[in-house]
């Protein structure tokens, strides 16, 4: 970070990174919405009853409302992503630490189990995935137990993850049938959801940033030149964050 280029190199990388959340995110909710329509929707015909009550369904939409306490919990949520990438991170370096691939690859019982080439295989396969697999499960623990132990001692804290909350808006629209569309409830939630993708990406984003500059010992100088260089870029190109940037050959 010690020439102009190169902060705005790494600026680039940054908006790579950004560009690929953005991704993710988009197409988490386009699948994950008509999934859940459609599954609703076929169990109500085959079950012969809708997966949600009318009055549960309203309720799924009030809790998303726009003006309410959604944008809020969203940004909690982001604090709860940063913290399943720190559990993550440390389960692989125990992973590694320990050499638990070497142990799966070369244990008699497992080799005995599984043979020499399964055993390698499954040791590389949980090589390469363990960081995920503890930051899903870490996350999904987080998400199902917060709000429960927060409403247990009278805390009105609760959690919007872009992802589940569109799974949410399409169980509730499954029950409510083509209605829905002339519902003001509906379209507050809906409007809802892309505040609850920002909020969920930029404050996870921001934590792991701050925490990978003070890492690797960042200066505060050169902090002030990425962050300036960073609004600049959202000042200049800031679809550049979105989508990739045509570049002149």
């Amino acid at each position: 970070l010690d020439s102009a280029d190169s902060v705005q190199a790494f600026v680039d990388e940054v908006s790579h990174l950004v560009r690929s959340q953005v991704a993710a995110v988009l197409g988490n909710v386009l699948v994950v919405f008509p999934a859940v329509l459609g599954l609703c929707t076929l169990w109500a015909l085959v079950s012969g009853g809708p997966t949600l009550s009318a009055d549960k369904a309203m309720q799924v939409f009030a809790s998303l409302h726009l003006l309410g306490p959604s944008v809020l919990f969203a940004a909690f949520t982001g604090v709860l992503l940063f913290a399943s990438s720190i559990i993550a991170g440390w389960t692989e370096n125990w992973f590694v630490l320990h050499r638990l691939d070497s142990a799966m690859r070369y244990n008699p019982r497992i080799t005995h189990w599984l043979g020499n080439e399964r055993a390698a295989r499954w040791a590389g396969f949980l090589r390469e995935n363990i960081s995920g697999f503890a930051a899903n499960v870490s996350l999904g623990f987080m998400l199902g137990l917060i709000p429960v132990f927060a409403h247990f001692f009278g805390l009105g804290l609760d959690v919007r993850h872009v992802t589940l909350s569109s799974g949410q808006i399409g169980a509730a629209s499954a029950t409510l049938g083509l209605e829905v569309l002339h519902l003001p409830a509906f379209w507050w939630a809906v409007a809802t959801i892309p505040l609850l993708g920002a909020l969920n990406v930029a404050v996870s984003f921001y934590l792991a940033f701050g925490l990978a500059l003070r890492a690797r010992n960042v200066s505060g100088i050169n902090r002030s030149r990425i962050y300036t260089a960073i609004r600049a870029r959202l000042r200049t190109a800031p679809l550049s964050f979105f989508m990739p940037v045509r570049r002149a050959s």
